[in-house]
């Protein structure tokens, strides 16, 4: 398959499973098999399409995200004090990801190891979704830096490809007390730092990889992935506002055994 045509197939997955609770990092290892666009190369190129995807939660939150460099006073999601809680979000899966990345990269990257974070995760989902929770939490201005780093500790479970950091921070939302929607809302912002930062470290030690004739192949991928990652995002807060996350556990457990049975 020509190279465009991979480029904007992995751009599309990549923006439309990043910010859903399906695992954009377990559809690209399954896309990049398919498709036969496997090893390090292919890896690095999913890492900079998801560049594309955080500038589109960037676009959508832009209000958020100006807030933390101008504070409002009476937003307190702003300034200094939303810089530190998503700081706090960050810091455990940040430290767990710098001592673990090698070996996540050897022995969890593969269909089979995605089929079974994508299955554990939808039957978190459904546990989740059905033990009684009290909602305290109905807007992010209401985030402590305790429930923020709280909700940190369950991002540590996306560390494991298939898993799903936006299904992770969700869920442990929910446990936590935050309303379902301002979970989302909040694993979207909470997503920008850390997921810049893990694309940042990998590029940086990968960027060799690529010459100069890359650069359209990527800007390609980088594009599709930030305007399905925009439409995503709308589509996703818009369902939460009428259903639950059990629609995402049935598809994650319907992708099980396909691909455990074909690749």
């Amino acid at each position: 398959m020509p190279p465009l045509y991979i480029a904007i197939i992995l751009g599309i997955i990549e923006g439309m499973t990043e910010f859903l609770p399906v695992s954009s990092t377990g559809h690209l290892i399954i896309a990049g098999h398919v498709l036969g666009f496997v090893g390090a190369k292919a890896e690095t190129f999913d890492i900079v399409i998801q560049l594309g995807a955080i500038l589109a939660v960037v676009v959508v939150y832009w209000d958020r995200f100006w807030g933390l460099l101008t504070p409002k006073q009476n937003i307190k999601f702003s300034g200094k004090y939303g810089i530190y809680l998503l700081f706090l979000t960050s810091i455990p899966a940040s430290l767990l990801g710098l001592l673990t990345h090698k070996y996540i990269k050897l022995y969890l990257f593969s269909p089979t190891t995605v089929a079974w974070a994508l299955g554990a995760g939808a039957v978190m989902i459904i546990v989740v979704e059905s033990v009684p929770k009290r909602e305290r939490i109905s807007s992010v201005d209401e985030i402590s830096p305790w429930l923020a780093f709280g909700i940190g500790c369950f991002q540590c479970l996306a560390l494991w490809p298939g898993f799903s950091r936006s299904a992770a921070t969700i869920m442990g939302g929910m446990l936590l007390g935050v309303k379902r929607s301002v979970a989302a809302e909040y694993s979207f912002l909470a997503a920008v730092p850390i997921m810049f930062a893990a694309t940042g470290y990998d590029f940086l030690k990968n960027y060799q990889l690529f010459n100069s004739n890359d650069l359209f192949f990527l800007s390609v991928g980088f594009s599709v992935s930030f305007l399905s990652a925009w439409c995503a995002i709308k589509g996703f807060i818009y369902l939460l506002g009428k259903l639950s996350l059990r629609p995402f556990a049935i598809y994650r457990l319907m992708l099980v055994p396909i691909i455990l049975l074909f690749l």
